[in-house]
């Protein structure tokens, strides 16, 4: 009876997030491309920093949003998970996944502390938001990002047709740094500090000598980005809490109907991480 109701529940949680997935998908590829569409081409917004971030995390996202629809659909038209079989992709996908995580969200951390810059009130802050910094900072986050999924190329091995990481200091890391700080709370934290200075500079930019058409640009660039990190802090945490509890507790198939539940709690959690690279 536990056996079945297992079964079922994977079966379930399998449907469940390839549907999700492939919708995420259609939804983020559209709003990604618009994204870049928009701000590379419209002259109000050529020049600007920020919009450098903006352009930079859609295509991170597109990238992320369509290695993550391939994990999903792959196994539905083989029938099998490619990665229970195919060393390259096992360390492919993951180490594409890991560096996409962390462009996006560093560029999220560049855009708060941009608009906290380029709005304050002293006139050295304002001068450091330069097209030379944004581009500097980019490709230091792309090449620091590229070079931190070497351990994940490493480690990550098959084991009873298991894609995974076993190597224990590989799991520790995984558990204690890169998902309750690196993906977690550092970008989180970051993100929120700036934003929220952000807003304060905005709330008493009406009191400089700026062009009406600046301003207005100022304001809403910053309520946009204040946004942003509002829902990136509201879909990332709970799913990087259930990521850490899943390498702690090392949740395994022992317990079937155990696994089967946390499995499905885990689909549910990432379908709203996702939803990080859709919305913008």
């Amino acid at each position: 009876m536990t056996s079945s109701m297992a079964i079922d529940i994977l079966h379930f949680t399998q449907q469940y997030s390839l549907y999700s997935t492939s919708f995420i998908f259609t939804i983020g590829a559209i709003g990604n491309l618009l994204n870049i569409l928009i701000f590379t081409t419209l002259k109000l917004f050529r020049n600007n920093q920020c919009v450098l971030y903006v352009v930079t995390e859609s295509i991170a996202n597109i990238i992320q949003l369509t290695t993550f629809a391939l994990v999903y659909q792959l196994p539905t038209i083989y029938q099998t998970d490619p990665a229970s079989s195919s060393l390259f992709w096992c360390k492919f996908r993951s180490m594409i996944i890991s560096s996409c995580t962390l462009i996006s969200f560093s560029t999220i951390c560049f855009s708060a502390s941009h608009q906290y810059l380029s709005t304050s009130h002293v006139f050295y802050l304002r001068q450091l938001t330069t097209i030379k910094l944004a581009t500097f900072l980019i490709c230091t986050s792309v090449i620091i990002s590229i070079l931190h999924t070497i351990p994940f190329g490493m480690f990550l091995e098959i084991r009873s047709s298991v894609c995974a990481v076993f190597n224990q200091n590989m799991t520790n890391y995984l558990s204690y740094f890169y998902y309750p700080v690196l993906s977690g709370l550092l970008p989180v934290l970051i993100a929120s500090v700036f934003s929220i200075l952000a807003y304060n500079n905005v709330r008493r930019i009406v009191r400089r000598q700026i062009p009406i058409v600046r301003r207005r640009l100022d304001q809403q660039l910053t309520a946009m980005i204040l946004i942003r990190v509002i829902v990136f802090i509201i879909l990332t945490v709970p799913y990087d809490i259930q990521r850490m509890y899943t390498y702690i507790a090392k949740v395994n198939q022992s317990n079937l109907l155990y696994f089967a539940i946390v499995n499905l709690i885990g689909a549910v959690l990432g379908t709203f991480f996702n939803l990080n690279y859709a919305v913008r």
